[in-house]
Order: C-alpha cells, then sequence, then structure tokens
C-alpha cells in the first residue's frame, strides 16, 4: 500500500470546522451565480427525544471511515490513510494486503467498501478512493477478491470506473449501494467544492450515477440518449453525498453535506435534478444567500433539511429489532451533531424522530448480525465502537 499526503492549510482547515462540514477538509464552495431573490429556510424538523445507549469501545483506528461486516461475523474497516482492516467482534485487527494507492488529504483517501451481491460465491469486494491523476485526484471504485487465509489480502484488483474531470478539492462523495437485484451499482459523487460541474451533465461530479458491474453504463439511464451527457448519470445537483441506501420497498435514499446549513436527506429518483448550487436549504460560507428549492420546481426538494447542520456521514435503514421501536428508520451517522440522527420516511414524507447523543463525531454506522449497531468515531484517535440498548 502506497499513500500521498498533500498539505491542507491551517486557515481552511478552521473555516469547515466553523462551518459544521467534513471538519478541516477543504475550501468552502465558491458563491455561485443564481437568481430569483432567496426565500426564508425551512425551520429544521424537531427532535422530539434523545435517545441513551450503551458504548463499547472495540478497537482504535487512524480516521475510519467505512466499514460492513463478513457472513463470519468480521469486519473490513477502511482508514482514509489507505489502510484496510480485518477486525474480529472482539477488536482483534489484521492488515489486508495490495490495497491501491490513495491520495490522502483532508476528505480524500480510502473511502467505502461494500460486499459484492455474490460475496458467498465469489469472494468479491468492492472499495472507492482518491485515485492520483493529472490534475488533481479523481473517485475511483475498483473490485477486488479477498483472501482471509494466511494474511489478508486483496487479489485480482481493478478499477471498474472514475469520475471525471480529475480536480482538487475534497467532497469526493464515494459511497457505493447496490440495487436491489445486484445487476447494478449506484456511486455517489460528489462536486469536489467545484459547485456549477453538479450541473454538468458532460461530467460526473456532483452526480449519482448506475453502472453494470463491468463499470459501463447500465441500460435504461435517464441521460443516455442526451447529446454530450455522461451516460452513467443517474440524478445531478448534489454537493456532498456521504449517505447512499437502498430502502427495503427498493427506493433509493441519499444524505449530503449542504454549506453553511441545508444539509439534506433525499429520495432519489431517475433524472432528477436536486439544485446544487443554483438552490439549497443554506447559504454560502461567506453569508451570502442561496435561493431556496421552493422558488424553482425544476429542482427537487429534500425530504428533510437541518440548519444548524448535523453534516452526515454514513447512513444506513436498520432492519433489526434490539432498538424497539427503530426497525425501519433510517440512521444518519452525524459529524457536527456527535451522535446518530434517526428519520422516519411514510410515502413520500420523512421527519427527524430522534437524536442519539455520543459524544463524539461520527463518521459511520452499520448494523450488526444479533441487530446492535457498530459506528466509527472520526478522527486521527477514531475507534471502532458497539452500540446496545440500555
Amino acid at each position: 500500500m502506497m499513500r500521498t499526503k498533500p498539505v491542507l492549510p491551517i486557515a481552511l482547515a478552521m473555516i469547515l470546522v466553523a462551518c459544521g462540514d467534513d471538519g478541516g477538509d477543504g475550501s468552502p464552495t465558491p458563491t455561485p451565480t443564481v437568481s430569483p431573490t432567496p426565500t426564508p429556510s425551512p425551520t429544521a424538523t424537531a427532535t422530539p427525544t434523545v435517545t441513551a445507549v450503551n458504548q463499547r469501545v472495540v478497537a482504535s483506528f487512524d480516521n475510519p471511515w467505512a466499514m460492513v461486516f463478513l457472513p463470519d461475523g468480521r469486519m473490513l474497516v477502511t482508514e482514509k490513510p489507505g489502510s484496510l482492516q480485518l477486525v474480529t467482534q472482539a477488536g482483534a485487527k489484521t492488515p489486508v494486503a495490495n490495497v491501491p494507492r490513495v491520495t490522502y488529504s483532508g476528505q480524500l483517501g480510502l473511502q467505502d467498501v461494500v460486499l459484492d451481491p455474490a460475496f458467498s460465491t465469489n469472494a468479491r469486494i468492492w472499495i472507492s478512493y482518491a485515485e492520483p491523476a493529472t490534475g488533481g485526484q479523481q473517485l475511483a471504485v475498483a473490485r477486488a477478491t479477498l483472501t482471509t487465509t494466511g494474511t489478508p489480502r486483496l487479489d485480482n484488483v481493478a478499477v471498474i470506473w472514475r469520475a471525471t474531470p480529475a480536480t482538487t478539492g475534497g467532497q469526493l462523495g464515494a459511497r457505493l449501494a447496490f440495487a436491489p437485484d445486484g445487476r447494478t451499482l449506484f456511486i455517489s459523487s460528489g462536486e469536489r467544492q467545484q459547485g456549477t460541474p453538479a450541473q454538468d451533465l458532460s461530467g460526473t461530479l456532483g452526480k449519482i450515477v448506475r453502472i453494470n458491474l463491468d463499470g459501463s453504463a447500465a441500460a435504461g439511464n435517464p441521460f443516455a440518449t442526451t447529446a454530450s451527457a455522461k451516460p452513467e448519470i443517474w440524478s445531478l445537483g448534489h454537493r456532498n453525498p456521504y449517505g447512499l441506501v437502498f430502502a427495503s420497498d427498493g427506493r433509493l435514499f441519499e444524505s449530503e453535506m449542504g454549506p453553511a446549513g441545508g444539509d439534506e436527506f433525499n429520495l432519489i429518483e431517475a433524472g432528477k435534478n436536486y439544485g446544487w448550487p443554483r438552490v439549497s436549504e443554506g447559504d454560502n460560507y461567506d453569508g451570502s444567500k442561496i435561493p431556496r428549492h421552493s422558488t424553482n420546481t425544476a429542482y427537487t426538494a429534500p425530504l428533510v433539511s437541518w440548519t444548524p447542520v448535523i453534516a452526515p456521514g454514513g447512513m444506513i435503514q436498520y432492519r433489526g429489532t434490539a432498538f424497539a421501536g427503530w426497525t425501519g428508520d433510517f440512521l444518519l451517522a452525524g459529524l457536527a451533531q456527535q451522535g446518530i440522527v434517526r428519520v422516519r420516511v411514510a410515502g413520500n414524507t420523512a421527519s427527524e424522530v430522534a437524536r442519539i447523543n455520543l459524544g463524539a463525531r461520527t463518521r459511520e454506522v452499520e448494523e450488526g448480525p444479533n441487530g446492535s449497531l457498530w459506528v466509527l468515531r472520526d478522527g486521527d484517535g477514531g475507534a471502532l465502537v458497539e452500540l446496545t440498548p440500555r
């Protein structure tokens, strides 16, 4: 495993920490040129309850980002500097060899890890990461065969898809979600703090894309016949989409970081434009206003938005029963919120129903085999923590 690590200006880091974004990971998005006149932001969803849980610290990590459970109960955990760890529920860690070279800086590094739909027969995993490239870096998605006997390693590593164009900046997105039929892969691609590329169909920044498992654009994508458009694009107008989940009813939901305010929880549908940077439920870091979704019906508004921000990280839909009354709720890891935010969907509406305060920036949440929850604390002193009902 190799890594590169450009230097991040300290002043820039302090700006983003103050804004509640993905703390210290790049510059604010440039102010877009927009009209019509902004309207007041909707009131953030009320938080009726704060739920207490038991926390068991399992293991420590260096800037952990994502995790996934293997069928035998062990986990794979990614660390942004470029390490993939095989972890037991007791906390024993073993590094996995042959991880591709990544660029590690702020938000960028080794990001998501998911199991192939046919993992039980092909032992394949999928990872996303910031890949060094001419002109900066680009989001790369690779598949590999996981070997866990002897020295754990990745074999047959192959990059399947890359976001375009390569550029500098944070906000990589990088979440992976397989469609329920296992035949296509959805990828969230951030706009890299560039703003306007989120509306440009000739590139895949600020988009959610849908590909076949060989990396080609999947049939039936909404812009496949649009001149100059990338055929893999599924939706556009996204800022920094860090959550991507297929619900039990087959619908696709996404969460993303807004600018200064306006974090979003969205129902993702083919061909829809979610507005960034032309509209937002937040404003620019310099205080200048951005029109709200309500000013232009061409843009799809979030089901829930948050001001002040929660800075959402990973997201799941809880399927277990260990936490009574939570089954079917979406759980969003909160970086600025320092815990978990529960969102309940009813038809085409959604609302926040509770917050779970964990006292630390929370990067990722996953459901364990017995319905317990497992989270990753963010940062240099990051940790894997098991949550159980109190």
